[in-house]
This record gives structure tokens, C-alpha cells and sequence, in this order.
């Protein structure tokens, strides 16, 4: 979201913190369990790194901090040029970029269909068209930047899989078909800041509740100690 959207909300909804428990378990109850991809990756040696747009990177780079596998979650601008590549200006929509995370995992221990499984169920709403919950532009728009073949080929067949069943009751918006795009880190004022900045009234409303619904759903892969990109820093990765 744009920091001065972000400066008046902190003004006008400060009473909203008192309703935060509510909040979040009303968007806990309305979380929507969606089954695995049926076609995945077969576990590599090595790192690998995706890279996905879904809304605000706050979010979703929280998120994939919370996902064991992960080694690093960054978020940055996606789909348009270096020279636009700065919160300024893609916040005007008209860069080409989109909000993005690249997240870097190991395969061996969670794979790129989990990592889509989370995208589509928990990090943000597919079905959503430039646009994801109060932030409006096609920088908030959903989709996959796919860093191979055998990526874009899991993507699609997931997207395809989803739409079969239609568990979301809408068609997905998910773009995929961008050849793969160079990824621009954000200023560092936008890295952790969900885990800065955890009483901020965007992160308590719209961020908060998807840690907590991947907790609930992905259990087996959810981390309570987020990997930072300090912590990542520190590490070498």
C-alpha cells in the first residue's frame, strides 16, 4: 500500500486495534482450504527461488518469513524496468511493475507446488483482479513470475486444477504467462515490515490473519520464528 495511505490509516483506525482479535478470527473462519497441486516438482539439490505478486509485498513476504523451507523472502518489484523499479513510482500503476516476494527455499525440504498451495490459499485472494483488499492498481495485481519451464508448467496446471473444482466460486485472475522477469528488491524500509512494524493497523487487519491462517492450515510447514531478511543477511543467503 502507498505509505501515506498507510500514515492516514494509522491515524483514522487506531480504535480498530481493540477489534483485532475479532478480526482476525473472523478472517480465520473464512479461510478457504484448497486441496494440493496435483502436479509438482520433484525435490532438487540446491536452493531455488519463486517469484509471486499477490497485493501488498508486506503480506505476503510475512507469510513465506513463517514457512519452514524457506531461506529468504524479499520483497521487491516485479514485470517492469530498473528504471521504475522504486516504491514511487510503481506506486502509480503505470511502471508494469507489481508488488512482489521472491522467496528462495530448499526443495528438499518444501517444494514450489507448497509454495503455490500457500500462495493460493493463504498469502492473497486469486480471484481478485488488480486489486487485493482496500489497495486498488495492476501493482497489486496476482501473479506468477515463473523462473522456469517446469515452473510455469506447475502454475498453470494448479490454476487449472483450482478452476475445475471451483472451490473459490470465481474464476482465478493469476497471471502466468509473463516470461520470466528480473526481480527488484524494495527500499529497506519495506523489508520485515510486518515484523517491525506487528501493531500497525494495516499489518493487525490484513497481515496478521494470514500468519494465522497459515498456522492453522499448513501446520506442518509454519514456523513461529519468522526468517527475516536480517536473519537471511546474516546467513549468507
Amino acid at each position: 500500500m502507498r505509505l501515506s495511505s498507510a500514515i492516514g490509516m494509522s491515524l483514522l483506525l487506531l480504535p480498530v486495534l481493540a477489534l483485532a482479535p475479532l478480526i482476525t478470527a473472523r478472517s480465520e473462519s473464512a479461510a478457504v482450504r484448497i486441496d494440493p497441486p496435483a502436479l509438482d516438482e520433484p525435490a532438487s539439490e540446491g536452493l531455488e527461488t519463486a517469484v509471486l505478486a499477490g497485493g501488498c509485498f508486506w503480506g505476503v513476504q510475512a507469510v513465506y518469513q513463517h514457512t519452514k523451507g524457506v531461506r529468504n523472502a524479499v520483497s521487491g518489484y516485479a514485470g517492469g524496468d530498473a528504471k521504475d523499479a522504486n516504491y514511487q513510482a510503481v506506486s502509480y500503476g503505470r511502471t508494469g511493475h507489481a508488488e512482489a516476494v521472491r522467496v528462495t527455499f530448499d526443495p528438499r525440504e518444501t517444494s514450489y507446488g507448497k509454495i503455490l498451495h500457500i500462495f493460493f490459499s493463504v498469502a492473497h485472494d486469486p480471484t481478485q483482479l488488480n486489486r487485493q483488499g482496500p489497495d486498488f492498481g495492476t501493482q497489486y495485481r496476482s501473479e506468477i513470475f515463473a523462473q522456469s519451464e517446469a515452473q510455469r508448467r506447475v502454475a498453470k496446471a494448479y490454476i487449472a486444477q483450482l478452476d475445475t473444482t471451483r472451490v473459490f466460486g470465481k474464476p482465478i485472475v493469476t497471471k502466468t504467462d509473463t516470461d520470466k522477469a528480473a526481480f527488484y528488491p524494495a527500499e529497506d524500509y519495506h523489508q520485515d515490515f510486518a515484523v517491525k512494524n506487528p501493531m500497525h493497523p494495516y499489518i493487525v487487519i490484513h497481515d496478521q490473519p494470514k500468519v494465522e491462517q497459515l498456522k492453522a492450515l499448513f501446520a506442518d510447514v509454519y514456523s513461529a520464528t519468522p526468517m527475516t531478511v536480517a536473519t537471511a543477511k546474516t546467513a549468507g543467503r
